[in-house]
């Protein structure tokens, strides 16, 4: 009995022992759990930030190459300009340049003039035979189609024509845009330099923020791991506490169940006869079967002495009976 209430003592206190623990582990993993959910917290947070960075920084990327764009396009329209602008001064000073490297506008300016040339010739000079109206003719379609051809390169880059008949003036004019689309040029590539100069720390600030975000993340991973860690770890150890639960349970349940039948046979052991009803139904069957029944012999004695007494009586009478005669 002493073993096993020693058996049952060690058993509660390694079961009080591991309850603490337990819960000693279920605090540290609610720490790590919240630790965890902190790290995720602030990671969502600078993620976000960096989102937001990021398409602040596309959009003024955007801005900026479109303004790029368009430096570009006054820069080739300063070059177109200054093509022609130099071709007219060559003209002016009488040199003729080669055709096929003449701008598409000094191209056209002579284009259309020699169009204007035939169709008033052909309208005032009379003494033209008609075969020399129909080469005329001819020329004139070819120069038209040429026309045709060169109007969409010059409308595409907005030149301005060329009057070669007031040549000095397209000169001047020619000049002033291509001075002005330069400027424009120069103020493009200003504004461009001026966007980046502002988007350059925002990329400064976006690595900054992926790296932060990187090891708030590097950190919830871990705080993760552990919580799990340590979850797992009182998984089996509240098998084991369940397991000696269960043999406290089965050790109280057997002591108990002594118990009662120590106290059913104390019980038993103090019932009287009457008390007894397996007595009572064990004598009962007796007595039928025997039609008498005999307790420690002492109701018997008890009997045969009263019989022998209510024979003497009868005796005594008797012999009364007799002297009363007598006499």
């Amino acid at each position: 009995m002493e073993a096993d209430d020693s058996l049952s003592n060690d058993l509660s206190n390694r079961l009080h022992a591991m309850e603490a623990k337990l819960r000693r582990m279920r605090v540290q993993r609610d720490k790590h759990n919240e630790a965890a959910r902190r790290a995720v917290d602030s990671r969502n947070s600078i993620q976000q930030q960096g989102s937001e960075l990021r398409d602040k920084i596309k959009m003024q990327l955007d801005e900026q190459k479109e303004v790029r764009s368009q430096a570009k396009v006054h820069q080739a329209r300063r070059d177109e300009l200054q093509k022609h602008f130099k071709e007219l001064i060559s003209r002016k000073r009488g040199r003729r340049g080669d055709g096929r490297s003449k701008s598409v506008v000094i191209q056209l300016s002579e284009t259309v003039s020699e169009i204007d040339r035939i169709e008033n010739q052909i309208m005032t000079d009379g003494r033209l035979s008609l075969e020399k109206e129909n080469d005329l003719i001819k020329q004139l379609r070819s120069l038209i189609s040429k026309r045709d051809e060169l109007l969409p390169a010059v409308e595409e880059h907005q030149i301005i024509t060329v009057d070669l008949g007031a040549m000095e003036e397209s000169i001047q004019r020619l000049k002033a845009e291509a001075d002005n689309e330069h400027q424009l040029m120069i103020d493009q590539n200003k504004l461009a330099d001026s966007i980046w100069s502002e988007i350059k720390p925002m990329f400064e600030e976006r690595d900054f923020l992926k790296g932060e975000g990187d090891r708030l993340h590097a950190a919830f991973l871990s705080e993760r791991e552990k919580a799990d860690e340590t979850h797992a770890t009182i998984v089996e150890m509240l098998a084991k506490v369940n397991e000696i639960r269960d043999e406290i349970k089965s050790q109280l349940e057997e002591a108990k169940r002594l118990v009662r039948d120590h106290n059913q046979s104390v019980r038993n052991a103090l019932k009287t006869p009457d008390q007894d009803e397996a007595l009572v139904d064990s004598l009962s069957q007796e007595l039928m079967e025997s039609g008498s029944i005999t307790f420690g012999g002492t109701v018997a004695e008890s009997e045969d002495a009263e019989v022998d007494h209510q024979r003497g009586k009868r005796s005594a009478r008797r012999l009364r009976t007799t002297r009363g005669k007598r006499g």
